[in-house]
C-alpha cells in the first residue's frame, strides 16, 4: 500500500469517524433492508461529497454480501472529468443492526464511519445513504440517470431528514464506460 493512499485513507476515516457535534434530532433509517436485494451496483446521482469525491464523474458504489453480515464495497469513479484517472476505494461495510439499515464503513482499521440507509424505494432502484451529523449524503440509483420527478422525491426525503439541499451536488454520469 502506497504511503499517499494510506494518508488519504487515514484522513478520510478520521473525517468520517465522529468528530463534531451531534445533531439536534435523530435521523430515521429504513425499517427493514433486504441485504440480498440491496447488493450490486449503485450509480451516485448526487451527493454532499467527501473530500475524495469532489469532482467525481461516473461514480459507482458496488456491494457484495460476505460472511457474517459484512459487505465488500468497491467505490470507483473518474477524477475530475469523464476522461480523468480512475480512482478505486475498497472499504468494508459492517452491518450493525438487525434491520440491516445501519452499517459501519471501514476504510482503515479500526475506524468505522457511520453509514445509514435512509431511504429505499419498493423496487430497490433508488436509495439514499446518510449520516446522523447530516454532513455527507449519497443519492444513488441502479441506473446512471433518474427522472426529474424521482430526483425531486429523493431531495424531498433528504430535506425531511434535515439535510441542507444547497449542499447537494449532482454527480456527472455519462455511459457506457468501458474502463470502469
Amino acid at each position: 500500500m502506497s504511503k499517499s493512499w494510506l494518508s488519504v485513507a487515514l484522513l478520510f476515516a478520521l473525517l468520517l469517524s465522529g468528530c463534531g457535534s451531534a445533531p439536534k434530532t435523530p435521523i430515521d433509517t429504513v425499517e427493514q433492508l433486504d441485504l440480498a436485494r440491496f447488493m450490486g451496483d449503485w450509480y451516485v446521482i448526487a451527493n454532499i461529497p467527501t473530500f475524495i469525491e469532489r469532482g467525481a464523474h461516473n461514480a459507482v458504489e458496488s456491494y457484495e454480501l460476505m460472511p457474517e453480515r459484512t459487505v465488500a464495497t468497491t467505490f470507483r469513479f473518474r477524477d475530475g472529468a469523464f476522461d480523468g484517472p480512475v480512482k478505486v476505494y475498497r472499504p468494508t461495510g459492517f452491518v450493525s443492526d438487525e434491520n440491516s439499515a445501519i452499517w459501519g464503513m471501514q476504510f482503515i482499521w479500526p475506524i468505522k464511519a457511520e453509514f445509514l440507509v435512509l431511504y429505499i424505494d419498493q423496487a430497490y432502484q433508488r436509495t439514499i445513504i446518510g449520516r446522523s451529523k447530516r454532513d455527507y449524503l449519497w443519492l444513488m440509483a441502479r441506473e446512471p440517470v433518474v427522472s426529474e420527478a424521482d430526483y425531486k422525491e429523493m431531495l424531498d426525503v433528504a430535506a425531511a431528514a434535515g439535510y441542507d439541499l444547497s449542499k447537494i451536488q449532482r454527480v456527472p454520469q455519462r455511459w457506457p464506460e468501458k474502463d470502469l
